[in-house]
């Protein structure tokens, strides 16, 4: 068998032509070895009607074996003729003809180093495609952040409402207005807590 793996006709023909061949040649292999199994049962057949025959089963079967490694030496010649043939006449598309997928090399032909050009520029593509999913994940997950925190803070504006309103039900004018007298005043009582234990050291300490 030709060790030419001959792609281009295996693109065309959608197997490779040393395949073909091999299952052929499998195929006579194994038709050869029927018909001679089929002799074989008729020479003994006919052997049994024939009386005082000198001829043995083993002796058959020897003479068939023979016969069959004669006609598969045969066989092995003439295909590796005809293997031949078949891959360079028949199953064999020359350098100048082009598949109807790749004529537009022909109209579009390219060098080496163009190729080459064109396969950098492909694999910039690719990591700028790739950058550009990174980005629009982080951007993404960064939304969904913002949403989570833009609902906290509807909940806290809510909250804050809420509070107004009770503070409005109490007598409070302006919630906002009182949280920040409540922050100052709590400022205030923390410098006075401070103060007094500052005091409580001192008298301690005389």
């Amino acid at each position: 068998m030709s060790v030419d793996p001959m792609a281009y006709e295996a693109q065309f023909f959608g197997f490779t032509p040393q395949t073909c061949l091999l299952r052929i040649y499998i195929a006579f292999q194994d038709y050869l070895f029927e018909v001679m199994q089929a002799v074989e049962q008729v020479i003994l057949k006919k052997l049994e009607g024939i009386p005082d025959c000198e001829l043995s089963p083993v002796q058959i079967r020897k003479c068939t074996e023979k016969f069959l490694c004669f006609m598969k030496e045969r066989f092995d010649n003439l295909f590796g003729k005809m293997e031949h043939l078949f891959l360079q006449l028949i199953l064999h598309i020359p350098p100048n003809i082009l598949l109807p997928e790749d004529k537009c090399q022909e109209t579009h032909p390219y060098s080496e180093e163009e190729f080459q050009l064109l396969q950098k520029e492909i694999e910039e593509l690719q990591n700028k495609y790739k950058t550009e999913l990174c980005t629009k994940h982080a951007l993404l997950t960064e939304l969904e952040e913002q949403k989570i925190v833009q609902a906290k803070l509807k909940q806290t504006l809510s909250l804050f409402d809420e509070l107004e309103n009770i503070g409005r039900d109490h007598g409070t004018s302006d919630f906002r207005e009182s949280l920040v007298s409540m922050v100052q005043n709590s400022r205030k009582l923390k410098n006075i807590r401070d103060n007094v234990e500052k005091e409580n050291k001192k008298l301690k300490t005389s």
